[in-house]
């Protein structure tokens, strides 16, 4: 339980960094296609970083990984029926997922600030209710 409590706590330190520095960008409203595809990158990364910690907590507790074509989401199914996440935090968590999928198969030109702002706003509640959860869970302490 120590490595993965050494893994999330990894993981958990990149999301705080994600959020401090989308703390610290301040307003969206008049940045560059540049600057947004910055904060697009950002928000995907944690998400990853909230992935990357259910991956590990399911195969900590031999719950096998998803795969094929919707992983992302069944990932989220997975976590939430082995009780790693709430159901009200998979909702949560669910625009997050919806914009990692745009982010990834999308262009960045098309960013549009009045989606992105909402994800940005609600980074930090939607941080602390997913940690919240791993507490719960006793999956850190």
């Amino acid at each position: 339980m120590a490595d993965l409590q050494e893994k999330i706590a990894a993981e958990l330190e990149n999301a705080e960094k994600i959020i401090v520095e989308l703390q610290r960008a301040g307003e969206l409203i008049n940045f560059s296609p540049v600057e947004l595809a910055g904060v697009g990158a950002f928000l995907h990364n944690f998400y990853n970083s909230i992935e990357n910690i259910v991956k590990q907590v399911l195969l900590a507790e031999a719950i096998e990984i998803p795969s094929g074509s919707f992983w992302h989401r069944d990932l989220l199914e997975a976590a939430c029926s082995a009780h790693v996440i709430s159901s009200p935090l998979k909702n949560k968590l669910a625009p997050y997922l919806a914009f990692r999928h745009f982010f990834v198969h999308g262009y960045s030109l098309d960013l549009q600030v009045d989606r992105i702002v909402p994800l940005v706003q609600s980074l930090g509640m939607v941080y602390a209710e997913f940690k919240e959860n791993l507490q719960h869970g006793k999956f850190i302490p």
